[in-house]
């Protein structure tokens, strides 16, 4: 999810530069903080203002998106943003003992050496390892008929001399010769893709900048496509590149034309056929090209249409569409490869059931699905109706189907866990219908399960509506006004929180919280509506949800207003910023992590990477002026009041493409600048960073202690 700001630099900022940090203005320090803390940075107001649709917008702090972006070398920014990293870490500084000792704690809960469950594909079988004290993988693969482990590539030679580094994909040819990856090193998400020749384990001459992750060989392993991303970091148009050649002569195979799609590229379960994908979050449209013939024209496989969703497998040129077309929780239809439009129902939609995935092999597909919000794999036979559904041991969890990389074959691979069953790897074996534990998620330090409680509530929203809340704790845990809760949510894009294994969590649960997920409406985790209910101009829905679950949590006598530490991020940092505006007096703590706070600005920024594509989300604000006053009435930013706020902890990072930096600095400056009180607003921006922060299994654990931390201390449990 990308997040920016457009507007015009003021006049009247570069006619009379004023000094970003104006001490002189800043609020008054408690006397016991001020003995041991700098004054926090105040940064400085630059008027500012635009009128659209009869409304004027003032915002002081639009300086802090350099108006070179993406390129960011604006000295009063980068002066401020590393004002509040100082800021941030003089405040943390006193809790170091207890960061340090969170830190040790969830990297104890890490196996040092670890390795993935092999996945066989043709001759060999492939999986991934760490070593102790490596931040990243090393590739592996062995011959499935017996011989030595040979080393595809690792991740931390390539990393060696980077802050970040994120390995993008990682594609072995079909004649299994070639191994083409991408990387990325400073989590901008513009990952270069090279080629290594698996023989010699040397890299080729050949290299393609600026693309998205995906790579996808023709049948014969002597070309890829890709897809670049523009000056924008919109992904518009799909590449063949042949080995051998310059990337400038690389051959487009098609183009998009309108500005809020973008495309994807994947491969059919057979291999068969790339299927590229254009997409604007609720609507899609697919074309095929047979990976035997990559130069041949795309088959349109049925025309976009608004707010019609579905996405294509194929077996025995049959396709396999799963579709909401005339079903909220999407049905599933099949067509002839010639005739991909001529569509014929094979499984019905319905009201009880959310059809979420399909998934084709040789002799059998397999259904994912959501039944009352619970995750079921079913296995159906293509010339019979038999039905086979797995069974799931606990009331809830997470499950469905793992990494295959085949099409002919006769078991399946199944992930499961839950809130306090470790995630476990298994093979399903069809003849028998066996399930067979081939790796349980180690603990190292020790893990008990009985030690812990997991309990799934409906809480009534205001509006009737049932909302999932899915808990876990110590089972010694006293429960009542005084116990500290974590409250996460997310709530956007149809995107469901499962309730899974946390390792990190662990830290907070030992210490007496309740760790609680809210199923708020905006994902789809009761279903296609439930996401529906909770986006355009049903958006608040996904507020009131998350601020209605943490008072029935309240009025259940699981804690008490002031005693839920929450958090979120990216839109998820939207969610946290909005109720830290309407409910202060609930929240203990919030940490607002990359958090989409400058909802009105980035909306109404046609330049930036994804707004076009996210008008169907929130709406546009340029174009329809009720979706600008809707967008207004909720944007964290435009929303800052004076008012006593709780502490807040914002973090960012310098290089995201997704939410931009300056959505949480512009943020935490009105914050600090506007509220009554003298609680923390502190912010960490990652200068070398992106989306997901800092990279590496255990240096990511650094910013998780930080923020724990933060609650801990700020919600006063012991540390």
């Amino acid at each position: 999810m990308s997040r920016s700001l457009i507007a015009a630099v003021s006049l009247l900022a570069l006619a009379t530069p004023v000094p970003v940090l104006a001490q002189e203005e800043s609020p008054s320090v408690p006397e016991t903080a001020a003995t041991t803390l700098p004054e926090p940075p105040v940064a400085d107001r630059r008027p500012h203002s635009f009128t659209m649709h009869g409304i004027t917008v003032e915002d002081p702090y639009h300086w802090m998106k350099d108006q070179g972006y993406p390129e960011i070398d604006d000295a009063d920014v980068l002066a401020y943003l590393n004002a509040e990293n100082a800021y941030f870490e003089a405040v943390m500084a006193p809790h170091q003992a207890l960061i340090d000792t969170l830190y040790t704690e969830m990297r104890g809960r890490i196996p040092e050496n670890d390795a993935s469950v092999p996945i066989p594909d043709g001759d060999y079988e492939y999986w991934y390892a760490y070593n102790e004290g490596q931040e990243y993988r090393l590739w592996y693969r062995r011959p499935r008929a017996g011989g030595e482990d040979e080393l595809l590539l690792d991740e931390n030679a390539l990393a060696e001399g980077h802050e970040q580094f994120s390995l993008g994909t990682i594609a072995v040819s079909p004649d299994a010769r070639l191994l083409a990856y991408s990387t990325d090193t400073d989590g901008s998400e513009r990952f270069v893709v090279r080629f290594r020749d698996l023989a010699t384990g040397e890299d080729l001459p050949d290299t393609i900048a600026d693309t998205i992750n995906s790579i996808i060989w023709s049948a014969n392993s002597d070309a890829v496509f890709y897809t670049p991303v523009d000056e924008n970091w919109r992904a518009k148009v799909v590449m063949l590149h042949h080995l051998g050649t310059a990337a400038d002569a690389d051959r487009e195979i098609f183009r998009e034309a309108e500005e809020g799609m973008q495309l994807s590229i994947d491969q059919t379960q057979s291999r068969r056929f790339l299927v590229i994908s254009a997409g604007d979050n609720v609507s899609s449209e697919a074309r095929l090209v047979p990976l035997s013939d990559p130069t041949a024209e795309p088959i349109l496989v049925s025309p976009r249409e608004t707010n019609r969703l579905y996405d294509v497998e194929e077996r025995a040129d049959t396709l396999y569409i799963h579709t909401n077309d005339n079903h909220v929780n999407f049905r599933v239809v099949t067509a002839p490869v010639t005739d991909p439009g001529a569509w014929t129902e094979l499984i019905a939609g319905s009201d009880d059931i959310y059809l979420t995935g399909l998934t084709t092999f040789a002799d059998f597909y397999v259904l994912e699905l959501r039944e009352r919000g619970l995750d079921q794999v079913e296995i159906r036979g293509y010339d019979d109706d038999a039905i086979r559904r797995i069974e799931f041991p606990e009331a809830s969890y997470d499950a469905g189907l793992g990494p295959v990389a085949e099409f002919d074959v006769d078991s399946i691979r199944i992930g499961y866990e839950s809130m306090v069953t470790p995630e476990t790897d298994y093979s399903y074996d069809l003849a028998s219908g066996q399930l067979t534990a081939l790796k349980v998620q180690q603990v190292p330090s020790g893990y008990d399960a009985g030690q812990y409680a997991t309990e799934r509530l409906e809480i009534e929203a205001r509006d009737g509506a049932m909302v999932p809340v899915s808990l876990v704790y110590r089972r010694d845990t006293e429960i009542g006004p005084d116990t500290p809760v974590h409250l996460y949510a997310y709530g956007a894009y149809g995107y469901a929180i499962p309730p899974s294994f946390s390792t990190r969590q662990l830290s907070l649960t030992n210490r007496g919280f309740i760790f609680a997920i809210a199923h708020i409406r905006g994902g789809d985790d009761l279903g296609y509506q439930w996401y529906l209910d909770g986006k355009l101009e049903r958006r608040t829905n996904t507020f009131n949800d998350f601020v209605d679950v943490a008072r029935g949590l309240i009025a259940q006598g699981y804690t008490s207003p002031g005693r839920i530490a929450i958090s979120g991020g990216s839109a998820g940092g939207e969610l946290m910023g909005v109720v830290a505006n309407t409910d202060p007096e609930l929240w203990g703590a919030v940490v607002a992590e990359v958090p989409f706070v400058d909802v009105l600005n980035t909306m109404l920024d046609d330049t930036l990477p994804l707004t076009p594509g996210e008008w169907p989300e929130w709406g546009n604000p340029i174009t329809d002026p009720d979706a600008f006053r809707l967008i207004q009435s909720y944007s964290p930013y435009d929303n800052v009041s004076a008012q006593d706020y709780p502490p807040i902890m914002v973090t960012a990072g310098l290089n995201d493409p997704r939410v931009t930096y300056w959505e949480p600095a512009k943020w935490t400056a009105r914050l600090r600048a506007t509220r009554t009180d003298d609680d923390l607003t502190i912010l960490r921006t990652n200068m070398g960073a992106g989306h997901r922060g800092q990279s590496g299994r255990f240096q990511a654990l650094r910013e998780e202690a930080q923020a724990m931390a933060f609650m801990l201390t700020q919600l006063g449990v012991e540390e």
